[in-house]
């Protein structure tokens, strides 16, 4: 965040990467785009908008500018070096079909659009930040690129938007030298050393950015690197420097911003004055923007000019319409403190009294596991709410009013809240068990906008704009303290309130929204009771045995090196195995093995397939993959799961996530537990590490096949609805039906073939896809998925009837009513239609299976804590 002297003055220049900030929009909703009605992804420009208009609302702008890159035109950089970008993919059409939208609200709100042809938008930028900082002026940058950086100064400071509703990452020339010990300028020496991928600027092999940061402290830049590179102490620097100084000149120049071009203006000329407010209704309409619309307070516009004029002369570009959004009023609240155990066990009375409340926790980590607790605070009616401090200011400890508060949050009353989850472990870490039906906000909003972000404040700005009270005003970079328990009371209150308060009116919003939806019962009998069980799941955690972990990863080391003796006596030369680039020198120039594929920038592909290909060439490729999948377990698994033991518990106690799935399926992180392999004898060998304690044991449960299952029903198809009715195998069925012969006469290999088509017809696996997974011909494995088809006419008649209503719809949904829109459903590009024709196929059926085992999770928690089982 930004230190108090780099605030920028009233009459700064604010120049805004469009493009930058477009990618970066459209890439966080990637995984949940946002989608019109009109099936049209509109996820750039909103967040683009997003950004812009928190900028605009936080910072009295007079001086502004939104820079465009121009074209397709090459610019000077491809000249001098014809692989500049190379290996970049094209835009994708969703983001480029925004921009003209975003050009427009842009012009909307009266700011100047920049493009300059033949020039990166870097470089415009660039030399209007000089021109500015020449004349005595402030200047922001408003951009994600890092490359900006070697423009920092004490009057270029560079805002970098950040996720949801934070306020913008500062950079200053202050900050820059703290972080890297360096000028901003060696910025670009910086990264001429490095290289940039991104950008395919080569760089200095061998050279990073820890070793970069070393030789700028002592030799300041590349040219005294490349002249005094045979004294340089480290080898890897000094051969570095001695065989690619070449390189290190070209890729100076490369990422040097250029700061002298000619623009044809002056930064002087880049004035705001008033909204266009009939072009932004029109725009956001358009897009279906109706928080924008609220929150510029351009409700009831006409589309008259002369009519907008006239009728509302405040709505110049001075802040104007940006009063309508919501904040935090002292006077229009109440708000209270409480201080003495006498207040808390009256109004502990009162709390018991009610039928429902909101309540959030405050506490000192975002590790619920590992965070103490700070207070609570509670709300049951609109802009009322109570804080009640740990301890309290009387000196009442923690322990002593939790017991105070304990029985009503044990009643079997309706508990509202954001992020539940959170606040049910911490206090149960803390000895309280939270009772009740739940309405769990961010759940609420996941349900009825699956597309958005479901943090607090970004919930509060899109469903009831308004801003709530940023924390970084009381803790972090902007402040001297590092957790909630170092602010004081009467500062934290307000924070506090305004949490539970919001959360529970959030939920008289969001409540009508799900019926709506038609999600009301997935809510209420599936999702909200779903908390209860992850957060007494996330609390049991699981034991680890750490001894074992440690021995199979010693194990797996050896056989690492073991591995690299072999590959490096075969191909007669040491080498980095993990580099692609010297793996393919290997493999292509020096064994002269055939090149299978190329990646989409032209390089000899050394991915997976191709290198199972070449394994029957050459060993080289095999001991490869042996020892990736070999140092991914080790990585991935061993050596970290070790570290996230908690030293309290001795158990690892990952986070279960019920809101970042499009289909609805659970996922879990730190660590993810999903994602331990199974099938393969090392995968094998780690799931042995996870143990019950002494005297307990595990029980491992799960459906059979339950996606075939739930296809069979679903299609009504008799012949696969026999075979599960009789407890037939089904995949030998499949055989038998496919290649025509008795289920006794399917050979193994047979059935394997089978089983990968009756898993992969439901994802929409192409004859290809079957042939490079089966290592078979493309006509045979056409063949396969033709006799499928027949055989199982049911499921060949669904799969086309999943297709056809997504067409119609706009979406796909779940037995249960579970959507996920799907804008490329219509796509002219074919590869983008037939991954939303898979999804059409695959959604519902994966979809409904999370919700049944979710009703499975909710079913089997409520037997457990109502027969008082020990079972956990």
């Amino acid at each position: 965040m930004s230190p108090p002297d780099a605030a920028p003055d009233d009459n700064a220049l604010y120049l805004i990467d469009a493009m930058s900030l477009a990618y970066r929009a459209h890439y966080i909703f990637i995984s949940r785009p946002l989608i019109n009605s009109e099936g049209q992804n509109t996820s750039a420009a909103y967040g683009f908008t997003n950004s812009l208009l928190k900028l605009i609302e936080d910072h009295s702008i007079e001086h502004a500018a939104v820079v465009f890159d121009e074209g397709e035109e090459d610019t000077f950089r491809k000249e001098m070096y014809e692989d500049y970008k190379a290996n970049r993919d094209p835009p994708p059409d969703e983001l480029l079909e925004n921009i003209p939208y975003i050009k427009e609200i842009v012009k909307g709100l009266d700011i100047p659009v920049l493009e300059v042809s033949g020039v990166e938008a870097d470089d415009v930028i660039g030399t209007l930040a000089t021109q500015a900082e020449a004349d005595g002026a402030d200047v922001v940058i408003v951009s994600p690129d890092k490359d900006f950086k070697q423009l920092l100064s004490d009057q270029v400071s560079i805002y970098k938007p950040a996720k949801g509703d934070q306020d913008f990452e500062i950079k200053t020339g202050e900050t820059f030298r703290d972080e890297y010990g360096l000028d901003p300028a060696q910025f670009i020496d910086m990264l001429a050393l490095m290289g940039d991928s991104s950008d395919n600027v080569p760089g200095v092999y061998g050279i990073g950015e820890k070793t970069a940061q070393k030789l700028l402290r002592e030799h300041h830049s590349v040219e005294t690197l490349i002249e005094k590179a045979d004294d340089l102490s480290g080898k890897r620097a000094r051969e570095g420097m001695q065989e690619h100084a070449e390189e290190a000149r070209l890729s100076k120049r490369l990422v040097r911003i250029r700061t002298d071009l000619d623009v044809g203006l002056d930064w002087h000329e880049l004035q705001r004055h008033e909204l266009d407010k009939e072009k932004l209704t029109t725009v956001f309409q358009e897009l279906e923007f109706d928080s924008f619309v609220d929150r510029l307070g351009l409700e009831g516009e006409t589309g008259s000019e002369e009519e907008t004029d006239d009728e509302d002369p405040d709505l110049e570009f001075d802040f104007g319409p940006y009063e309508k959004v919501q904040e935090l009023d002292p006077d229009a609240v109440d708000y209270e403190v409480i201080e003495t155990e006498d207040e808390l066990r009256a109004f502990a009375d009162r709390l018991g009294e009610q039928s429902r409340y909101a309540f959030d926790t405050e506490a000192t980590s975002r590790d619920a596991m590992t965070a103490d607790l700070v207070g609570l605070s509670f709300s049951w009616a609109a802009r009322t709410a109570t804080y009640v401090p740990t301890p309290l200011p009387d000196d009442t400890p923690t322990d002593a009013v939790l017991d105070v508060l304990r029985p009503a949050l044990g009643q079997d009353t309706r508990k509202v809240g954001h992020n539940l989850k959170y606040d049910l472990l911490l206090l149960k870490r803390h000895g309280v068990d939270v009772a009740g039906t739940l309405f769990d906000t961010m759940v609420a909003h996941y349900l009825v906008a699956p597309e958005q972000n479901h943090n607090l404040g970004d919930v509060a700005r899109g469903v009831l704009n308004y801003k709530m009270v940023p924390i970084a005003g009381l803790i972090g970079d902007d402040t001297d303290r590092e957790s909630m328990r170092e602010v004081d009371v009467e500062e934290a209150a307000p924070y506090a309130c305004e949490d539970a308060d919001i959360a529970l009116r959030l939920a008289d919003e969001l409540e009508p929204q799900l019926d709506d939806g038609n999600v009301l019962e997935i809510a209420h009998d599936i999702e909200f009771p779903l908390v209860h069980v992850l957060a007494a799941m996330e609390h049991t955690g699981i034991r680890l045995d750490t001894e074992v972990l440690n021995e199979i990863s010693a194990g797996l080391e050896e056989r690492l090196n073991e591995i690299e003796e072999q590959v490096f006596e075969l191909a007669g030369e040491e080498f980095n195995i993990n580099s692609t680039q010297q793996l393919g020198e290997i493999l292509f120039d020096k064994l002269d093995l055939p090149v299978v594929s190329k990646t989409p920038t032209g390089k000899r592909s050394t991915k997976e397939s191709v290198l199972e290909e070449l394994s029957t060439e050459h060993e080289i490729p095999g001991l490869v993959l042996d020892w990736r999948s070999t140092y991914k377990l080790k990585s991935t698994y061993l050596d970290a799961l070790g570290e996230l033991v908690h030293p309290e518990t001795d158990r690892l106690h990952t986070s279960f996530n019920q809101t970042r799935t499009a289909t609805g399926r659970l996922s879990s992180s730190d660590p993810n537990l999903q994602n331990i392999p199974i099938r393969t004898e090392l995968g094998r060998e780690i799931r042995r590490a996870f143990v019950p304690k002494e005297g307990w044991q595990l029980l491992a449960a799960d459906y059979a096949q339950i996606e075939l299952r739930i296809l069979a029903s679903m299609s009504g198809d008799e012949a696969m609805q026999e075979t599960f009715r009789e407890g037939g195998d089904i995949h030998t069925d499949a055989a038998s039906r496919v290649y025509g012969i008795e289920p006794d006469e399917v050979t193994p290999d047979q059935r394997s073939k089978a089983k990968e088509v009756n898993y992969g017809i439901p994802y929409g696996i192409s004859p290809w896809g079957l042939a490079q997974r089966m290592r078979m011909p493309v006509d045979e494995a056409q063949d396969i998925i033709k006799q499928y088809r027949q055989s199982y006419p049911g499921v060949s008649k669904l799969l086309n009837e999943l297709v056809e209503d997504a067409q119609e719809k706009g979406y796909a949904e779940t037995l249960l009513g579970r959507r996920r829109y799907l804008p490329d459903i219509d796509s002219s590009n074919s590869n983008e239609r037939s991954a939303a024709e898979r999804v059409a196929v695959n959604m519902p059926i994966q979809g409904t299976q999370a919700d049944m085992i979710k009703i499975a999770m909710n079913r089997i928690h409520e037997r457990l804590t109502h027969e008082d089982w020990q079972t956990r």
